[in-house]
């Protein structure tokens, strides 16, 4: 009927509901609980903070820029009040292109998607539906009701973002911290997707074990978690291992979880007090929770301990993924291990990197023996920023066939699986192309009368791979993140002549790193004045030498 297709089309042309309120967004809100200079925008500012302001550093703020009409948070000072005050002013604001967003009725736009990573076993499926001429992009339903699009509260965030404190039915998530001191603070909130470590020290008194709530395994687990801000879905913190720790440290991982251990005094000792807790979140692409578990470590405490360090933990994992270790966020991290892998045989493009089985970079792992032979698959990860050196000795007969040797210590130099690619950055993902470095890989030879072998002609055998490792300084002089830009792994050889029958000989092989910082120098910001090549009377400066 006409009236109800004018109805319909009078609900597609009106203007949709904002998805941001721009009174709440502020882009220059950069500390937590604490006010920003000339951030007008700052929930955290009182009265007296905006009086000292100079100006608003963020005088404007919108949404998306391409909607046609939209609201804007317009920001001010008005310096003539004493003392100064802020003006806010929330105003529609209609922008002039013809080209512009009317109505956003695409739900799966409105928020980031992590994109599938093609694999051998995906990428048949992936190339029936996206390898055609054309794709289609379109959800399985268009809704036209704007009051179903956009109910009452679809300006509050429907899902965790980053560093916003994971919310419980009570409070929030706490991680306890040192804040002033070394003592513990239980006001700490762990924020979404921010992998936190903290230790501190916490009084106790074994005569009050049982109700310090600090000690309790409860006090960390009774508060259920909300599945996305603000919702009535919870999701429980289960118990994932409990670890109990005697008073010389020897710990114990018990074989059941199931039973909570509470703090009590037993013989003047106070046992099952926490020690330490580690909170593993598994969370979805789209930002809500929807598992949180609790490791716990729990030990004994002596009447004469007046106080004992607490050590918590927070890590995050999205479903459906394995954690990659990170070495650096971006740079690396002097000491932590260079991240390494390979591009897989027969990939149908090369836009995936994928990790080899330790995700490092290794080298020969030095063993007591001292026999090559002996220490082959024992491997060392190669540590940013450590030069290091190892090696072994290789017992060589006149009755050893050359060409199975070579092979052998070639696998005892470089591993069963040699990366072909460095990570240049300490979070690279494998999906970044360019975040990676192909390994050069050289052999250069040495002429020596060393061993021999069963064929009368001359072999070459390798005795030596040294890795060298070129960095540099990226980003800002303040902050800079090392970044690794060249990796060359040179293998020498040498070669093998016959060797008397019942003779043998003792070669060493040596593996080695090398790291180099080819930084250039910071330029300066200014200069240098012009310099006039002229000549002075010699009484210029006279009475002055």
């Amino acid at each position: 009927p006409a009236d109800i297709r004018d109805a319909t089309q009078a609900r597609v042309r009106s203007p949709p509901a904002p998805v941001t309120d721009v009174a709440r967004l502020c882009v220059c809100d950069l500390l937590v609980a604490q006010c920003d200079v000339n951030c007008c925008c700052d929930p955290d500012c009182s009265p007296e903070d905006f009086s000292l302001f100079t100006s608003c550093s963020v005088p404007v703020v919108t949404g998306d820029s391409q909607l046609c009409s939209q609201k804007a948070a317009v920001y001010s000072l008005d310096v003539e009040a004493n003392p100064p005050e802020r003006i806010f002013k929330l105003i529609d604001q209609v922008n002039p292109s013809i080209f512009c967003i009317h109505a956003t009725n695409y739900k799966q736009a409105l928020y980031l998607k992590s994109p599938e990573i093609p694999t051998p076993e995906n990428f048949d499926q992936l190339l029936d539906k996206f390898g055609g001429a054309t794709f289609s992009a379109e959800p399985d339903s268009w809704n036209l009701d704007r009051d179903a699009q956009n109910p009452p509260d679809a300006n509050e965030t429907s899902r965790y973002e980053y560093g916003v404190p994971v919310q419980t039915e009570d409070a929030f998530l706490r991680l306890p911290s040192p804040v002033v001191s070394s003592w513990c603070s239980d006001a700490n909130p762990a924020g979404f997707l921010v992998n936190q470590a903290t230790k501190c020290i916490r009084s106790v008194s074994v005569e009050k074990c049982d109700s310090i709530q600090a000690l309790s395994m409860l006090f960390y687990i009774n508060s259920s978690i909300l599945a996305v801000p603000k919702s009535s879905q919870m999701v429980n913190i289960t118990v994932q291992s409990i670890v109990v720790q005697s008073l010389n440290g020897m710990r114990t991982l018990l074989s059941s979880s199931d039973v909570l251990r509470l703090p009590m005094v037993l013989d003047e000792l106070c046992i099952n007090a926490v020690l330490g807790v580690n909170y593993h979140i598994t969370h979805t692409d789209t930002g809500e929770i929807i598992e949180a578990a609790a490791a716990f470590v729990l030990g004994a405490i002596s009447k004469e301990t007046l106080s004992i360090e607490q050590s918590f933990e927070i890590s995050f994992t999205q479903e459906n993924t394995q954690p990659v270790p990170l070495s650096g966020n971006p740079g690396y991290v002097v000491g932590l291990p260079v991240r390494a892998g390979f591009q897989p045989q027969g990939y149908p493009f090369p836009a995936a990197f994928l990790s080899n089985k330790h995700s490092q970079l290794t080298i020969l792992h030095s063993t007591s023996t001292q026999d090559c032979l002996a220490a082959q698959g024992a491997r060392a990860p190669v540590l940013f920023g450590y030069n290091m050196i190892s090696g072994c000795k290789l017992r060589i007969t006149a009755a050893m066939k050359c060409q199975p040797l070579a092979q052998t210590l070639l696998d005892v130099l470089k591993g069963q699986s040699f990366p072909e690619y460095v990570a240049s950055f300490g979070n690279s993902q494998a999906q970044d192309v360019l975040d990676w470095v192909p390994i050069t890989q050289l052999h250069i030879s040495e002429q020596n009368e060393m061993v021999s072998h069963t064929l009368q002609s001359s072999c070459q055998i390798p005795v030596s791979l040294g890795i060298e490792v070129k960095w540099t300084k990226y980003g800002s002089l303040v902050n800079p993140q090392a970044r690794i830009v060249n990796v060359t792994a040179t293998i020498t050889t040498t070669t093998l002549k016959q060797l008397p029958s019942g003779r043998e000989r003792i070669i060493p092989i040596t593996s080695s790193v090398v790291f180099t910082d080819i930084s250039s120098p910071a330029e300066p910001s200014y200069k240098a004045w012009p310099t006039i090549d002229i000549k002075l009377p010699f009484d210029f400066f006279y009475p002055f030498v």
